[in-house]
């Protein structure tokens, strides 16, 4: 099975959020569109969210460790600088692969 991170954006929130998984990625934007995950969580409080980027990743656990990579930025400047620089993408997908 595939794993990826993504980054999904709510237009309604004007807020990205930031995610790993392990299976089908578009049942996954379902259910945070849906409130699957509960009422308490950050998604839930908004069904318009979008697939923004993704990656595809090597594993889970390299998934993972790009997820926090990602989230250790706290910038939405440095997200959509991700969109825009094919070797911003590479530098931070190969710094977070196992050695």
């Amino acid at each position: 099975m595939s794993s990826h991170t993504y980054i999904l954006h709510s237009k309604r929130l004007n807020k990205f959020y930031i995610g790993a998984c392990h299976e089908d990625l578009e049942q996954r934007i379902e259910n945070h569109n849906a409130g699957t995950y509960g009422t308490k969580t950050f998604t839930s409080n908004v069904s318009d969210w979008v697939l923004f980027l993704k990656f595809d990743c090597d594993d889970y656990a390299h998934a993972i460790r790009l997820e926090r990579k990602i989230k250790s930025m706290k910038s939405s400047v440095y997200i959509r600088n991700l969109t825009k620089y094919a070797e911003l993408r590479d530098k931070i997908y190969n710094e977070t692969k196992s050695t």
